[in-house]
C-alpha cells in the first residue's frame, strides 16, 4: 500500500531503469525546474527540445544543473513538438512532457496518424493524489480530457487507469464509480453507467479491478459513512480508483484537493503510446515533479 507520492521514487530506484523524457518547447520555467530535480535525481535523461538560447538563458538564469542533458535546438513551436512526439514515437524517448506550448497544440502532435502516439485507445486524465486525511494514495480520473464520457468511454478511462494501478504493484484495484447517490436513479445517467460498469465487471468484462457503483463520494471514501447507509461493498471507504461522471466534477474535486484539503498531486496522460506529462502553469514544482515520477513507472 503507497501512502506518499514519494514511495514511487523508491519503486524507480528499486527497478533502477532510468526514463529519456522529451521536452516539447524547452523554454519553459515552469517546467525546467521539475526537469531538473528529476535529471539531478537520477530519475530521467532529459532531452530538451525547443529555442536552446532561450532555455540556456532560464538555466543560467535559475542556476539549474543540465551538464551532459541533450539539447536539441528548434525555435519553431509546432517543429519543437514535431521533433519531441517523434523521438517517443520511434522510441528515442520514453516520456513527453509539455513546455512552453498551448495543449491543444501538442495534442495535435500527439494525434497525427503519420508519426504521432495513437494506440486506439482513449486519451484520458490520470491524477494520483496524497491526501492526509486519507489512508492510501487515491487516484481520480478524468478531470481534464473527456468532458462528458458515455459508458464506452468510461470503460476506456478505467482500462486505462487500471494497467497504470497495475504498474505500480495494485495487482486489484478498487474502482469507485461517483455519482450524487448511491442508488440506481433511471433519471441519473451517472448511476445507470456505474450499475452497468459493477456488472461487466463481475462478469470479466472489465478486468483485473474491483468495480462498485454508484457511490456517493462519502461511500467511496469512509468506511463509517458506508456502514452508516448500510452499503456493503469490497470497494467502500477502501477506493484506490474515483471515477468521475464529468470532467466538471472531475476537475472541481481536483482543485478542492489541491487547494482546500493540501493534497500533494501527481499526473499523466494515458492511453498514448508512452504517458504525457501535461501539468498547468499553477501546478506547483512539486506537482510537476512527482508527475514525471509518476509518468517515469510507465
Amino acid at each position: 500500500m503507497f501512502r506518499k507520492l514519494s514511495d514511487l521514487q523508491k519503486i524507480i530506484e528499486k527497478n533502477k531503469v532510468k526514463r529519456k523524457l522529451a521536452l516539447a518547447v524547452s523554454q519553459d520555467a515552469h517546467s525546467l525546474d521539475a526537469v531538473a530535480n528529476a535529471y539531478n535525481s537520477g530519475i530521467i535523461e532529459p532531452i530538451l527540445i525547443g529555442s536552446r538560447p532561450e532555455t540556456e538563458k532560464l538555466i543560467a538564469e535559475k542556476g539549474l544543473d543540465f551538464s551532459g542533458a541533450t539539447f536539441i535546438h528548434e525555435a519553431n513551436t509546432d517543429k519543437a513538438v514535431e521533433l519531441a512526439v517523434k523521438m517517443v514515437h520511434d522510441h528515442k524517448a520514453d516520456i513527453l512532457m509539455k513546455g512552453k506550448v498551448a495543449t491543444p497544440v501538442l495534442l495535435k502532435g500527439v494525434l497525427n496518424k503519420e508519426w504521432g502516439l495513437r494506440t486506439g485507445r482513449l486519451l484520458s486524465h490520470f491524477a494520483l493524489f496524497e491526501v492526509e486525511t486519507y489512508h492510501k494514495l487515491i487516484a481520480v480520473t478524468d478531470v481534464a480530457m473527456n468532458i462528458a464520457p458515455n459508458l464506452k468511454d468510461k470503460i476506456g478511462i478505467i482500462n486505462n487507469s487500471v494497467d497504470y494501478l497495475n504498474k505500480m504493484g495494485i495487482a486489484k484495484p478498487k474502482v469507485a464509480v461517483l455519482g450524487a447517490i448511491e442508488m440506481v436513479n433511471e433519471n441519473m445517467q451517472a448511476t445507470l453507467d456505474a450499475a452497468l460498469l459493477s456488472k461487466m465487471n463481475q462478469r470479466d468484462q472489465i478486468k483485473n479491478c474491483i468495480v462498485d457503483g454508484p457511490l456517493a463520494f462519502d461511500n467511496a471514501v469512509s468506511f463509517e459513512s458506508a456502514k452508516h447507509k448500510g452499503i456493503k461493498s469490497e470497494v467502500a471507504g477502501d477506493t484506490d480508483l474515483l471515477l468521475m461522471p464529468d470532467i466538471e466534477v472531475g476537475n472541481v474535486l481536483y482543485k478542492t484537493l489541491v487547494f482546500f484539503a493540501k493534497a500533494n498531486v501527481a499526473s499523466v496522460i494515458l492511453g498514448a503510446a508512452a504517458p504525457i506529462v501535461l501539468t498547468s502553469r499553477s501546478d506547483s514544482e512539486e506537482s510537476k515533479y512527482n508527475s514525471i515520477l509518476l509518468a517515469a513507472l510507465g
